[in-house]
């Protein structure tokens, strides 16, 4: 299977870059200089033209570090997670160690928003995402469920963080624009009463008369409940598995 030349460097399995002229670049230095501009100016500011500017450099020299954006996209992310972060004590039992895991990765995302905007190329597979994704496994070890079943797991809690970060980033836009949380559902509100009747759209209104959309939740709220059902439902998975194998 032939990698990105960037990957390889990425896990060591290709040396940089030597031969030429004196080096004044590294792949290490270019995906840098592009994080910095997306946590500036956002991830659509990012181009191999900036960031040969940012580096004095041409554009054409980037190209023997990394062949494209695309390609570069996948190393900004790992850099922006960095290594999984360590619980500060031992999680008492898995429960704790996947919590652990969703908010550390959810702390991630809201420090680098732009992050959520990088379209998802296929499964981990930078140093940093594949150590992320080896940690929350780690935490299934001697849970009682199938591997399969694991990683599903791992891979459903990240994608209700990847949507509560989003959520964010979409509030954050609205902020910037001078907009609060509650100003955004009252507006909300109002729009959809005026779209959904009653009569074709009886839950919603249900919804809107108890409330639902009067103010904002606290930006922890929908996350807590998301995270606490995906738990439980695989708490239910666990006893099961443990029952029929009794």
């Amino acid at each position: 299977m032939n990698l990105p030349t960037s990957i390889e460097v990425a896990w060591g399995l290709r040396e940089p870059v030597t031969k030429g002229p004196k080096r004044v670049l590294s792949l290490e230095r270019i995906v840098g200089t592009a994080v910095t501009i997306a946590e500036e100016s956002g991830l659509g500011a990012v181009s191999m033209n900036r960031i040969a500017g940012e580096l004095n450099s041409s554009t054409m020299s980037l190209y023997r570090y990394v062949s494209a954006k695309d390609e570069l996209l996948p190393l900004m992310v790992d850099q922006a997670f960095g290594p999984p972060v360590a619980p500060e004590e031992e999680c008492a039992g898995w429960r704790a160690g996947l919590e652990h895991w969703s908010w550390s990765y959810l702390a991630v995302l809201r420090r680098h928003s732009w992050v959520i905007h990088v379209p998802t190329g296929g499964p981990p597979s930078t140093p940093n995402q594949v150590a992320w994704t080896e940690q929350g496994l780690s935490f299934l070890a001697d849970v009682n469920l199938r591997e399969a079943e694991k990683l599903s797991t791992i891979l459903l809690l990240a994608g209700i963080v990847r949507n509560d970060a989003m959520l964010a980033s979409t509030y954050e836009a609205f902020a910037k624009a001078g907009a609060s949380g509650g100003e955004i559902m009252m507006d909300y509100r109002r729009l959809i009463e005026r779209l959904a009747d009653k009569e074709h759209f009886p839950a919603i209104n249900k919804a809107i008369k108890a409330g639902v959309f009067d103010s904002a939740d606290d930006q922890d709220t929908e996350f807590i409940f998301a995270l606490k059902r995906v738990l439980d439902g695989v708490d239910v998975l666990i006893r099961e598995r443990a029952q029929s194998r009794a």
